[in-house]
């Protein structure tokens, strides 16, 4: 305690001599060498000076020249790394610092030293400072434990800080923002929310960074009540006129989905900068209201306030919700032109907005432009390729990606789990299995989603529920993937079960997992209780999409409501596409339900003229009530119009490629004689030449390869 008091003597006395050392003359680099121990308190003002005005480099050098060093000169050439996010050099001098017999260590330094490690995530090192903090007691100094509390959080250890939190001594608002913040920036929503009530009960002061801190949490966990009664006490405090806090409140409200709230309170902002329009356009697009983001941009140049990289990152991301590819190549321009197409998060929303729109020639050309690639690069043109079902592509990148010495992330290895999903592809997604779990991203619920929905979909339904067995968090991507996967396969009640336990946990299903629940309804003949769940879905304050009335209609078809299903379709707030005619056809192809499958193709034809199936199912329609004159006349129209069916595919993986094949396609180098083995096969009454006569089979391919290089 005497030397923390020595301290900070020493601080308020060279504090008190900045008005000296203003009106002193500096000495060059050169000069400082012949500096007296009477000279520090202006030495270390200057050295403050050059730190404060961002000329570190001219302050290390004179740091450097200097003979004698106190506290406070380590801590002001500290402070000026940490400053500039360098906490290598700053760790480094800390060190130097450490082993200087000299020198004692106080309270500030040490925080600068933590607040270092928080910089580049060196929780090892932090523990070892938190190590002696205890051993020297200034793990009791305020300063310290709140560097400590925020080191912990920023390295992902929050328990650890909220165990140096509860073991403070001495609390103030940095350490009460520090915990609430590392809470709710891990994603502990309420646990954030309950430590800020813990704060008002205690009377405790707070400032505004902490109210805005705590209202994000609410705007995350969609806590409306709890915003309301912190919007109370930014009232009482007067911290509403603050600028990040009444953005904060705009965001808080737009996302618990209170848009007039949140406009009001936009409007009432009297100098709107580019914060405030940024937070307004991204809480819009973050909430699925993207026409209402471009508007607000619009009314953003009106007032003629210019947007900055986030804006146009936010922007660009509602054209590609939109899939409005003309807005979004403006938006490129005017990036293009004004040079924000430098900072990553535009060039990434630019790339993300060109997949989504199908454009995924220039999303690759903005990729390979790309002087930086950040790991959010790298999974945008992996999961682009992924969606549009380029899947040699997308491992073509991400072995690229790991060759460029970079670790795929969650989202990576979830857009080729499901390119390995699609293309059935079994090997190579337990490859990419075991992949996950050496690197130890199997737990995430990206992967682990990705997982249970590549095994159902190769077919391995038991393998997805090892996997969803393991999830030990609720995480409603998972179940949803696993009843999706059980209404795939058929296993109608195995899916409805696990819906219901989905409820009873507590947790709240999504769109996806109703149309999951839906298909599995839809597949059992389940009408009644597909209703009930479909009615239950807006109880749960969720929209109802055209996939939901798909599902509806696919119902109501197989079980022979056609009528009912007409009704729905009319009733239905989105005018029916081809899908869902095409739906209606295939019933009353099921039920011979002649008149209606004829209106039900006409809607079909309205929008697809020349779609082949539809032709088909209702020739086969007319064939199948005898009515074969009309059937005959579909069938001239077809090769009047040259309507052709397209040929299904298929294809096979062996030795690591990928061979694709049609009906009647030669394009394969072997085809004669896999032609030759097809036929072979298809001799049922040939059997025993196929399992013991090879000599023969030989003979026919005259050739003396053996079966598995024809294969």
């Amino acid at each position: 305690m005497v030397i923390s008091a020595r301290i900070c003597i020493k601080r308020s006395y060279t504090t008190s001599c900045i008005a000296y050392a203003q009106t002193f003359k500096p000495q060059s680099i050169q000069e400082t060498h012949n500096v007296t121990q009477f000279d520090m308190f202006e030495v270390n003002s200057k050295l403050k000076e050059l730190v404060k005005s961002d000329r570190l480099s001219d302050a290390r050098q004179l740091f450097d020249k200097l003979p004698h060093r106190d506290e406070i000169t380590w801590t002001t050439i500290i402070s000026g790394y940490v400053k500039t996010s360098n906490s290598s050099e700053a760790l480094s001098l800390f060190s130097n610092m450490w082993v200087d017999p000299s020198q004692r260590m106080d309270p500030f330094v040490f925080s600068l030293a933590l607040k270092a490690c928080a910089l580049s995530f060196s929780a090892k090192q932090g523990e070892s400072l938190h190590g002696y903090s205890v051993k020297t007691d200034l793990v009791s100094s305020v300063f310290v434990g709140s560097a400590l509390l925020d080191m912990y959080m920023k390295t992902g250890k929050v328990n650890e800080g909220c165990k140096v939190f509860d073991e403070m001594p001495i609390r103030n608002v940095v350490s009460w923002t520090a915990i609430i913040t590392g809470l709710v920036r891990a994603g502990f929503n309420t646990e954030g929310i309950s430590y800020f009530s813990n704060l008002l009960q205690n009377g405790m002061s707070y400032d505004s960074y902490t109210i805005a801190i705590a209202l994000k949490a609410c705007a995350d966990a969609c806590l409306l009540r709890s915003g309301k009664e912190i919007h109370t006490q930014t009232l009482k405090k007067g911290f509403d006129t603050t600028s990040f806090v009444a953005n904060s409140l705009t965001t808080m409200y737009n996302k618990c989905g209170k848009g007039e709230y949140a406009l009001h309170l936009f409007d009432k902002i009297k100098t709107k900068d580019v914060v405030s329009w940024t937070t307004m356009i991204t809480s819009y697009v973050q909430t699925g209201q993207e026409h209402n983001a471009i508007n607000a941009f619009l009314r953003m140049q009106e007032s003629e306030v210019s947007p900055n990289e986030y804006t146009l990152a936010g922007l660009i991301s509602a054209c590609a919700n939109l899939a409005r590819i003309d807005f979004g190549t403006q938006f490129h321009a005017r990036v293009l032109r004004s040079g924000f197409i430098k900072f990553m998060s535009v060039a990434n929303s630019i790339m993300t907005m060109y997949s989504k729109c199908g454009k995924l020639d220039s999303s690759s050309i903005v990729f390979q432009e790309m002087r930086q690639k950040d790991i959010v690069s790298w999974s945008t043109i992996i999961g682009g390729h992924a969606q549009m079902g380029f899947g040699d592509e997308a491992f073509k990148y991400l072995s690229l990606m790991r060759n460029e010495g970079l670790k795929p992330n969650e989202f990576a290895f979830a857009s080729v789990l499901s390119v390995c999903g699609t293309m059935a592809i079994l090997d190579l997604g337990k490859q990419l299995h075991a992949h996950c779990l050496c690197v130890g991203l199997d737990h995430e619920p990206m992967v682990q989603s990705g997982l249970i929905n590549m095994y159902s979909k190769c077919g391995s339904i038991l393998e997805a529920l090892k996997v969803f067995n393991e999830v030990k968090c609720n995480d409603i991507v998972s179940w949803t993937a696993m009843v999706n996967g059980y209404a795939e396969h058929g296993l109608s009640q195995q899916a409805i079960d696990l819906f219901e336990r989905l409820i009873g946990s507590g947790l709240k299903p999504d769109g996806i997992t109703f149309i999951g629940v839906l298909t599995a309804c839809s597949h059992a003949g389940l009408v009644d209780l597909g209703f009930r769940y479909f009615d239950l879905i807006k109880k749960y304050n969720l929209s109802l999409s055209k996939e939901h009335y798909g599902c509806m209609i696919d119902l109501l078809c197989r079980s022979g409501r056609l009528r009912e299903a007409e009704n729905m379709i009319n009733d239905m707030p989105f005018s029916g596409d081809d899908v869902v005619w095409s739906t209606v056809l295939r019933a009353c192809r099921l039920h011979g339900d002649v008149d209606f499958g004829r209106r039900a193709a006409a809607k079909v034809l309205e929008k697809t003229p020349n779609c082949p199936s539809t032709y088909i199912t209702l020739a086969n329609l007319y064939s199948a009530k005898g009515r074969w004159k009309e059937a005959a006349d579909l069938r001239r129209l077809m090769r009047i119009k040259g309507v052709v069916k397209e040929p299904g595919w298929s294809w096979i993986k062996v030795k690591d490629c990928v061979f694709a094949f049609s009906a009647g396609d030669h394009s394969h180098p072997q085809w004669e004689d896999i032609d030759c083995v097809l036929r072979l096969l298809s001799l049922r009454k040939e059997k025993d030449l196929l399992l013991y006569n090879i000599d023969e089979v030989e003979k026919i391919w005259n050739s003396d390869r053996d079966l598995e290089t024809l294969f």
